[in-house]
């Protein structure tokens, strides 16, 4: 084979070897859809498993925090005010408390939502010895994102027989048992809820 039959044939083989611009346009196009199917499906199963985890944390909260209040209010040894969104009492805070702290259970706008709060100040003593320790006040979030139905207070007050107390109370001694109602948004716009009824058995007269 001569020299430039030999050029030729090469030059032939290698224009069958290389690709096209339409075929490397069509390979990338291609590789780009699936490229963006992948971030598409990617991105929503992490946002999907993100809300999950932030609906259940707001679950578990709700539930823990309702009960935690429960705890305290059924430990009351006096309450001083009792009103739809806000509570006043004297209860033992943390189990290894020395003496009951004075308690305020609040509700607080911030920002475009609002928290359940509660202010906590140390008492010298237990009533009615003792007094407030107010340099001592401290105040904790409760539940960050709270959120009340229409028509649901965060607390009902119970007489004797059951019965709703009309609030703000004017006789505190008629209180007999305070039902808790704590609830938070769900990413939604929903919420969840959990109600928690308890009697008050620690309550003293004389303070």
């Amino acid at each position: 084979m001569s020299f430039h039959n030999r050029r030729r044939r090469y030059i032939h083989l290698g224009d069958q070897a290389g690709f096209t611009i339409t075929e490397l346009l069509i390979t990338f196009i291609v590789v780009l859809a699936v490229g963006v199917t992948f971030y598409t499906l990617f991105k929503s199963t992490v946002f999907s498993f993100i809300t999950m985890q932030a609906d259940a944390s707001s679950s578990v909260q709700v539930n823990s925090q309702a009960y935690r209040l429960a705890t305290v209010l059924r430990g009351a040894t006096g309450i001083t005010s009792a009103d739809q969104n806000e509570i006043i009492l004297y209860s033992y805070f943390y189990p290894s408390d020395e003496h009951v702290s004075l308690l305020r259970y609040y509700l607080q706008p911030a920002g475009g939502t609002v928290r359940l709060m509660a202010d906590l100040t140390p008492m010298s003593a237990n009533p009615p010895i003792g007094t407030p320790v107010s340099a001592e006040q401290r105040s904790f979030v409760i539940v960050e994102n709270y959120h009340q139905a229409p028509g649901v207070s965060l607390f009902t007050y119970l007489d004797a027989g059951g019965n709703s107390i009309t609030a703000p109370v004017s006789d505190l001694t008629m209180i007999k048992g305070v039902k808790v109602t704590v609830a938070a948004k769900t990413s939604n716009n929903a919420y969840h809820s959990q109600t928690v009824q308890v009697s008050i058995r620690n309550r003293k007269t004389n303070l």
